[in-house]
């Protein structure tokens, strides 16, 4: 660049050499790059951080919330976490006889694996998919959501897969993506749940009087103490290595067992689906039934951005994602916020 440029050449007036422009802050130096939250000048790189400040940028999965007729989602990142590792998918579809039904997947990526995150996003997108797709054509619900889970363990399975080949040679099925997954289906007079690891369904009626019941039973090394009558469960629950998990989805994980199971109730009530990082701050169902607002049925997002606060103000310390599903099932388009 030269130095001693004359006025006229600056002007446009002729000459061969071209001058370096400084760039311009307020303009990314990319057309599509992503321009710094905090100093607006700096590009953002792959990693989620400014190259030129070092500010972490805020992730779209830091805070999401989704209503789809009357179910719906609140996820967090929490308090204590750099990312957002849990994913959920909701969705209302109808059965073959045309009766209502709503479908929720919450799942909880893995922290000590690669790419938890991707996990849990694809394991909660494929599993919803499957049940859509399974529901009207008439296949039973709690076959559906035992294909479910297995087709979301086959998407986490593959990102295993996608894994360069020399990441697989130095460390073959070692830590590869994983997560657990927890998911309902409410039709008009059945509600079924499954899943696989530590995620949990609570059942809590509308009519507080009766009782509030949990669903699902923990893959972990606490609910395997118990049931195997050698601690009792607070002594287990207390124990530093309570919430290892025994079950997940992912390519180095033992023989997939799905859980599923189906419950007939004979009133109305919510279906709370959630990650570790609420129900450790609501672990029975009693405790649960407190946290979630008496018009959850009512106003599922309301309800369900109740309870991450509920997470947060307990302290946050983990990812927190809910879902609420109204039982019965109602048509789509009921519910508000």
């Amino acid at each position: 660049m030269r130095l001693d440029r004359r006025a006229s050449d600056e002007r446009g007036g002729g000459g061969d050499d071209y001058t370096l422009q400084a760039p311009d802050p307020r303009v990314a130096p990319e057309p599509h790059a992503a321009v710094c939250v905090a100093c607006r000048a700096g590009r953002v790189d792959d990693d989620g951080y400014c190259e030129n400040c070092g500010h972490a940028q805020p992730r779209e999965r830091d805070h999401m919330e989704q209503e789809c007729g009357p179910v719906a989602a609140v996820s967090d990142r929490g308090l204590r976490h750099h990312r957002n590792e849990d994913a959920f998918a909701v969705g209302t579809t109808t059965l073959p006889d045309g009766s209502p039904v709503s479908v929720a997947v919450v799942c909880d990526g893995v922290s000590s694996a690669t790419r938890p995150d991707e996990a849990s996003l694809a394991a909660s997108r494929t599993a919803n998919a499957s049940l859509l797709d399974a529901l009207p054509r008439g296949t039973h619900p709690q076959q559906a959501m035992h294909e479910a889970i297995l087709a979301a363990s086959e998407a986490v399975n593959a990102l295993a897969g996608e894994q360069g080949a020399e990441a697989r040679e130095h460390a073959p099925q070692q830590n590869a993506p994983a997560c657990t997954i927890v998911g309902a289906v409410v039709t008009a007079g059945l509600l079924v749940v499954g899943w696989v690891g530590d995620s949990r369904a609570y059942w809590i009626p509308v009519d507080r009087s009766a009782p509030a019941a949990r669903l699902t039973e923990d893959d972990s090394w606490a609910a395997q103490m118990v049931a195997a009558g050698l601690m009792g469960e607070a002594e287990a629950y207390a124990d530093h290595r309570a919430h290892a998990i025994t079950g997940w989805l992912g390519a180095d994980a033992y023989e997939l067992e799905p859980h599923t199971a189906a419950f007939k109730p004979d009133r109305p009530g919510v279906v709370v689906v959630c990650t570790d990082g609420l129900w450790n701050y609501a672990e029975s169902a009693d405790e649960m039934t407190e946290a979630v607002p008496a018009d959850a049925a009512e106003r599922p997002l309301h309800a369900a951005r109740v309870l991450v606060g509920h997470a947060l103000d307990g302290g946050g310390h983990d990812n927190v994602t809910v879902a609420l599903v109204p039982f019965p099932a109602v048509p789509q388009g009921a519910g508000s916020a």
